[in-house]
């Protein structure tokens, strides 16, 4: 039902996630992301509050394991949920209940952890991995929507996939990317993988709009220094 990776970048700072499902606009219930604190992926018959609640503890101190050992002990039903977690320092953690659905796994490395349930492989979130390891140079946005394309490549979920969502932060109270493809009957990780590459080389250029109108570029197309 539904896959996803959550990272940091020990360049930048940067935290994100990327997420894919059949359910539709899986990006506004799975994913979530602060500035400087983490990013949670709450998936498999979704709680949402499990996200933010995972932003709060780790807001507080807590490190991704520590934050995700407190959900589990205090969250209702948690045998029904599959988490991810990131924190600041690049620590993760991740937990699949005893009832996440089909076959499901979770996979780790440094600064990164991908979980997937009713997988059309075991080897989907590995490979998501791998595929964000392999691309260190790039940007956390570049590199975590080709691990969302390698989860494809792997075999993805048993269903069609509908919806997909790019959520990253940095070092402002919003995201900087928040791209979201709620439905589509075809491609849309290649329809999110699209947007990725429209809202990358004007992403700064938002954030200096925000903190300083006056030095910010504009675009040159009706109405658009305003947006």
């Amino acid at each position: 039902m539904t896959f996803s990776i959550a990272a940091r970048c020990p360049r930048t700072g940067e935290l994100g996630m990327a997420v894919a499902s059949s359910s539709p606009a899986v990006a506004a219930r799975c994913a979530h992301a602060r500035a400087r604190v983490g990013a949670v992926a709450s998936q498999n018959i979704t709680d949402p509050t499990l996200g933010r609640q995972g932003l709060e503890l780790m807001a507080g101190g807590r490190s991704a394991v520590d934050a995700l050992a407190a959900l589990c002990a205090q969250a209702p039903h948690i045998e029904y949920r599959q988490l991810a977690v990131v924190d600041a320092a690049g620590g993760v953690a991740s937990f699949s209940g005893a009832r996440t659905l089909g076959v499901h796994r979770t996979a780790e490395g440094a600064g990164v952890v991908a979980a997937g349930n009713l997988l059309a492989s075991p080897d989907v979130p590995a490979r998501m991995v791998a595929a964000f390891v392999a691309s260190g140079a790039l940007s956390l946005g570049e590199r975590l929507v080709r691990a969302l394309q390698a989860g494809v490549a792997a075999g993805g979920e048993q269903g069609p996939v509908h919806s997909a969502g790019l959520l990253v932060v940095r070092d402002v109270s919003w995201p900087i990317a928040d791209l979201r493809v709620d439905w589509d009957d075809t491609d849309p990780i290649g329809r999110l993988a699209g947007l990725w590459a429209l809202w990358a080389p004007q992403m700064d250029a938002y954030v200096t709009r925000a903190l300083d109108p006056a030095a910010a570029p504009s675009y040159g197309v009706p109405g658009d220094a305003a947006a």
